[in-house]
């Protein structure tokens, strides 16, 4: 297939932005692609800061991490994204160059406990207040349940609002596929 599925497309802008050395955030660790991914990205001198409100995520991440050697430059910490400015403020970290959340609910787990969008709009809000220009956060959004179609539905009102000159938000979905499939919203920091 030519086109990218859409985490790969999300892993191809972040490579795009992220260089060695930066501080990137995973938001919803989930089960650690993405936090692999991403301390791959910013190399040994560089710092991914991880966000999960479960254990279970924090835990299968930190093995996914060992498995690959790649837990030095790695963070991880169980706390709600809402926590992200405050969080590494605090910690002394940089201003996050990119960040990307994996919505919904974990893989394997409880698909009772799933993201939220008050708290992903807190952390949004965050992030585009603390990144600094040309910035990505990349939203990877799963709507095919209940708490999934909310939370798409307000982020997708949240993130149209945005001033146009502050923040550019593009869509990237496959509009012909079955069974509500994931799409992504990227918003660049102007």
């Amino acid at each position: 297939m030519a086109l990218y599925g859409v985490i790969p497309f999300a892993h191809h802008l972040l490579e795009k932005t992220v260089t060695r050395g930066d501080t990137v955030v995973d938001a919803t660790t989930g089960n650690g692609h993405d936090t692999v991914f991403l301390a791959n990205q910013v190399g040994a001198f560089g710092c991914v800061v991880g966000f999960d409100i479960q254990y279970k995520a924090i835990q299968n991440t930190r093995n996914r991490l060992k498995n690959e050697q790649l837990d030095t430059n790695v963070e991880l910490i169980e706390d709600s994204h809402a926590s992200i400015e405050e969080t590494l403020k605090r910690k002394g970290y940089a201003a996050p160059k990119a960040a990307i959340f994996n919505l919904g609910y974990l893989p394997g787990s409880d698909k009772s406990l799933t993201t939220n969008s008050e708290s992903t709009i807190t952390a949004i809000n965050q992030l585009l207040n603390i990144m600094p220009s040309k910035g990505l956060i990349a939203l990877v959004i799963y709507h095919g349940h209940e708490e999934g179609k909310k939370e798409r539905d307000a982020l997708l009102s949240f993130t149209s609002s945005l001033d146009q000159d502050k923040v550019l938000v593009a869509r990237y979905e496959f509009s012909n596929r079955n069974n509500h499939p994931p799409f992504l919203l990227a918003l660049e920091k102007l």
